[in-house]
């Protein structure tokens, strides 16, 4: 099933407050995304910036004040959630305590007076897909269970019913490191397997990235931007998109472009002839991450001085990484293993930095992504 959502607005205005809703910044600003039929697409961004909003009024739990969600060019405005054959995953589980697992299941069944064989079997079948000891937790009431077991109850509840849409919010969030890994690659496993159209909500970036076909990025109830982690990781539309992503900070330097050079401080590193050409003279910031950062040799005018505060090593990575200041900027570098805190001299890999304005964010200029082969 494909979902359009075109241009959605919603706002809420808190009740007893004295502000109107022009007061109040709206949870969604004229949100449109598509979703098509069979894919994912995680809906990542800050805490606050409305992707719980956005999943709920897909939902039907809320209502738009303008716009219109689509199901197969279907305005679902008027059906209710019940009746729109979405299946939910939250955080918080949200299983009948009063049951047992195989009653969790079952529940849906029994509701719509199916037979008891049919339940049966497909209750079986989803055991199987959902993995080793699954059957186990069938017998046991669910207030026993752990947190991870709850959810691959809680996951398995919702992939009984055969929906058409899956609506995930954050659905492993409060699981342990270990216990999230194994659970994303079991969600992974089912939506590969059914095909089924899902929206999954998540804070985390790396999450989002494993999930999601695509990723809609969100700020202050707006889509940023939506494509796959490359696009968004190497051809970010703004500033914010850039450093959104990446498990290290991005180091951002205020900077001029001039006379074919980035002057940033009392710092001047000459451009290649090929960027000289395509960036205009002026104020810009420019983005490095800090595996595009490259070491300079130890002679006079070579490259930036970087004052080092630590150098860490990262051995689960084989990395080892220089925290400190380049020209007046905060920065995390990837440095060869050995390198010591005195002498750092460092160059921008400009086949791999980003320039952004000074003052809208807006990207000028960004390396796309690398050849890698």
């Amino acid at each position: 099933m494909r979902i359009r959502i075109a241009d959605v607005t919603k706002q809420y205005v808190r009740e007893g407050s004295l502000r109107t809703a022009a007061d109040e910044p709206p949870a969604l600003d004229h949100i449109s995304l598509d979703i098509a039929d069979g894919e994912t697409v995680s809906v990542v961004g800050p805490s606050g910036c409305g992707k719980s909003t956005l999943l709920r009024l897909v939902a039907g739990l809320e209502t738009a004040d303008s716009g219109t969600v689509y199901y197969d060019e279907h305005d679902v405005a008027d059906v209710p959630p019940q009746s729109r054959g979405i299946g939910m995953v939250f955080q918080d589980y949200a299983l009948y305590p009063t049951m047992k697992g195989a009653g969790n299941l079952k529940y849906y069944f029994d509701v719509h007076r199916r037979t008891e064989e049919e339940s049966r079997a497909r209750a079986k079948e989803i055991a199987d897909i959902m993995g080793v000891g699954f059957e186990l937790l069938l017998g046991q009431q669910t207030t026993t269970l752990s947190g991870g077991e709850q959810q691959r109850v809680a996951i398995a509840r919702c992939v009984v019913r055969d929906p058409t849409l899956f609506l995930m919010d954050e659905p492993i969030v409060n699981l342990d490191a270990k216990l999230r890994e194994s659970t994303r690659m079991e969600m992974a496993k089912l939506l590969k397997r059914y095909g089924v159209t899902t929206m999954f909500v998540t804070h985390d970036q790396q999450e989002a990235v494993f999930m999601g076909d695509r990723i809609a990025l969100l700020r202050a109830g707006r889509v940023v931007q939506v494509g796959s982690f490359d696009e968004l990781y190497y051809s970010p539309a703004n500033l914010f998109v850039a450093s959104f992503f990446g498990s290290r900070p991005l180091t951002v330097l205020p900077a001029t472009v001039a006379d074919r050079a980035v002057h940033a401080g009392e710092v001047s590193w000459p451009l290649p002839a090929g960027l000289a050409d395509r960036l205009a003279p002026g104020p810009v910031r420019v983005g490095v991450r800090p595996e595009a950062w490259r070491v300079a040799g130890a002679e006079p005018g070579q490259g930036a001085p970087m004052a080092v505060d630590r150098i860490e090593s990262v051995p689960a990575e084989r990395l080892t990484l220089a925290h400190g200041t380049v020209a007046g900027a905060r920065a995390t570098v990837v440095v060869p293993a050995g390198t010591t805190a005195e002498g750092l001299r460092l160059v921008p890999d400009w086949d791999a930095a980003a320039f952004f304005g000074a003052d809208d964010e807006v990207a000028l200029h960004t390396p796309g992504p690398p050849d890698f082969f």
